[in-house]
């Protein structure tokens, strides 16, 4: 049986380290790609795979990404993407709008492009990981939820456009999920403020969770699509109502 190589975007930290890790434990070949190479070269020595350096946002760095992954890859995680800042739209950083939306927007779009003729040649599997924030808007998110509300699309159109192509497109949309970096990221390393994102919340979601239902997808039969799941820990009943002991 031949190895299948798997390519996971935003591998640095979080979600994305977590899955490849479990990619790796499935028996793929992993190759990791994100911008910070001591990470990743750190995580592709520790799993067996392979380090890219990598900016979703920078034609030519993607362009190297689909020249190291070649015409074997057979499995995309698009995962590189996160959240910047938390204002009403009456006070918006239009430039953390703008950077949200080409990373999670357009860097998807662009590694998707990049890929999809092998991807399509080896009848592989796309997997996007999006949010509940894409369910709908709340206030003091229209920046974040509008990217991946437009993330979604591409999901969904996609998977429209190849119905009869060998190939198979998956969401996963996280709601709570404590990481590392996602909180504090998104308020310019304020960690105070990031740690009340979880305050008094039992049990929130952590990257291995995710990468566990990521690891499931990729392992079902060529025939099953798993169009979405939203995944949220039990605490968080909607995007808006959370239960926090006092």
């Amino acid at each position: 049986m031949t190895t299948q190589t798997a390519v996971v975007t935003g591998a640095s930290s979080g979600i994305g380290a977590a899955t490849a890790r479990r990619l790796a434990a499935e028996g793929f070949f992993v190759i990791c790609a994100a911008r910070r190479t001591d990470r990743i070269a750190a995580l592709a020595e520790e799993i067996g795979g392979r380090a890219v350096e990598c900016d979703v946002t920078d034609p030519a760095a993607v362009a190297r990404l689909a020249d190291a992954a070649g015409d074997e890859v057979s499995l995309l995680i698009n995962n590189a993407g996160g959240a910047l800042g938390m204002e009403p739209v009456a006070e918006a950083d239009l430039d953390a709008w703008q950077a949200m939306y080409a990373t999670n927007v357009l860097g998807a779009a662009a590694v998707t492009k990049a890929l999809l003729p092998a991807l399509i040649r080896n009848e592989g599997q796309l997997i996007f990981v999006t949010s509940t924030a894409a369910d709908g808007g709340y206030e003091s998110g229209a920046g974040y939820c509008g990217a991946k509300a437009a993330e979604r699309s591409i999901v969904q159109s996609l998977r429209l456009e190849l119905f009869d192509r060998p190939v198979r497109i998956a969401e996963v949309s996280p709601g709570m999920v404590h990481t590392e970096e996602f909180s504090l990221t998104r308020f310019g390393g304020d960690q105070e403020r990031a740690d009340k994102v979880y305050a008094g919340v039992a049990k929130p979601l952590v990257a291995d969770d995710i990468a566990d239902v990521i690891g499931w997808i990729a392992t079902r039969p060529d025939h099953v699509n798993i169009d979405r799941i939203t995944v949220r820990p039990r605490a968080q009943a909607a995007q808006h109502k959370v239960h926090r002991s006092a």
